[in-house]
């Protein structure tokens, strides 16, 4: 079947209550399903959903669901008539632990937008879209008054393909999912575009994901991120064929770096090519 006619993104119009939290996130962890069902089967087995299952203890506080809103201004043109009208929700995951958050660009919109997070611990956080790149499909959020668990980023050049994976992800009208899967490949090797938003490039997942899902983090066997899932693909039929896409974690630090400081770690993958090891 040729899985690059048609593809579905990640978007949902759940909405999440919307208040602010001003203390920092604590040590607990939402609840995270585990979904066997998106194991390919015979790829991973009762081995590895057991090994997920240990590490969402670490990863499932790095992980945040979103809710977009844009501003729009009152009819008499007073800013404090202004009103936050959500457009769309997704998923993310937190890059530095004072709050800085990356997502797809596809959920962010646009530069500006207000977001409301819900942290682990169930927290709502208010924040703002900071920084956007429609071309690789990636945006940068900043939470004000966060404080919390960051992601270890890896090379995706260290996976090879049948190497086990992960995504952290809430599907629209369902709850936060852990969804096992394995690499089919490290590229896609042709550009994809929807919109005004696109990649040149992806890691090529053997993993169903759903809509709500645009976002969240791809992790591998060691809870590190790898990746970052933007789109679900599907036949020419619009059904799924458990497959979807990734943005690798070098073009991910390429992009935070840029956009200010950055850890060391952070730092020293965005130097890296995407099929490097290091």
């Amino acid at each position: 079947m040729n899985f690059s006619r048609a593809f579905l993104l990640g978007l949902s119009a759940f909405v999440l209550s919307a208040c602010v939290a001003d203390q920092a996130v604590d040590l607990e962890s939402r609840p995270i399903a585990l979904d066997q069902n998106a194991e390919p089967a015979g790829a991973a087995g009762p081995q590895g959903a057991a090994s997920v299952a240990t590490l969402l203890p670490a990863t499932g506080p790095t992980y945040v669901t979103l809710t977009v809103a844009e501003t729009t201004a009152g009819a008499s043109g007073n800013a404090s008539q202004n009103t936050a009208m959500p457009i769309t929700s997704g998923s993310g995951f937190v890059v530095s632990p004072d709050g800085y958050v990356v997502t797809a660009a596809h959920v962010a919109v646009a530069k500006g937008n207000e977001i409301s997070a819900r942290a682990a611990n169930g927290r709502i956080y208010s924040g703002t879209v900071l920084a956007l790149y429609p071309e690789n499909d990636m945006a940068l959020i900043k939470l004000r008054a966060f404080n919390g668990h960051s992601v270890m980023p890896a090379a995706p050049g260290c996976l090879a393909p049948g190497d086990l994976l992960y995504t952290l992800g809430k599907p629209h009208g369902g709850g936060d999912t852990a969804r096992i899967g394995t690499l089919q490949t490290k590229h896609f090797g042709r550009p994809v575009a929807y919109g005004k938003f696109g990649y040149p490039d992806a890691l090529v997942l053997h993993m169903g994901t759903q809509r709500g899902e645009s976002g969240g983090p791809v992790f591998n066997n060691r809870g590190q991120l790898v990746g970052m899932v933007v789109s679900t693909l599907s036949d020419a039929n619009g059904q799924s064929i458990n497959m979807a896409h990734a943005i690798p974690a070098n073009t991910i630090g390429k992009f935070f770096c840029s956009q200010g400081s950055c850890s060391p770690q952070w730092s020293a993958l965005a130097a890296l090519p995407v099929d490097n090891c290091g």
